[in-house]
Order: C-alpha cells, then sequence, then structure tokens
C-alpha cells in the first residue's frame, strides 16, 4: 500500500497526538504509582514491629 504525501503527513501527525495523549497517561500513572507506594509504605510502617503497633 502507497501513501500520497498528504497521507504520510495525516498519518505522522495522527502518530504525533497519539504519542503526546500516551505521554500524558504515562504521568498520570506515574504520580499514581508513587502515591501508591507511599500509602504502602505508611502501612509498613504502621505494622512494623519496631514502632511497637504491629
Amino acid at each position: 500500500m502507497e501513501l500520497t504525501p498528504e497521507e504520510l503527513v495525516a498519518e505522522f501527525q495522527d502518530a504525533v497526538v497519539e504519542l503526546y495523549f500516551a505521554r500524558k497517561r504515562i504521568v498520570l500513572l506515574e504520580a499514581e504509582v508513587t502515591a501508591l507506594r507511599a500509602r504502602l509504605a505508611e502501612g509498613r510502617e504502621d505494622q512494623d514491629p519496631a514502632n511497637g503497633t504491629g
């Protein structure tokens, strides 16, 4: 399948837009992972026998 130059440009622009939104989603997921790790660490501290609370 051969694409015209215009079709190639359109495909490239679509790919750029998809990449833009994928990168935004990655940033959101990384923030969510960081928050979940912090919650997990807090839970571990709460159950730590060295704290006298486990």
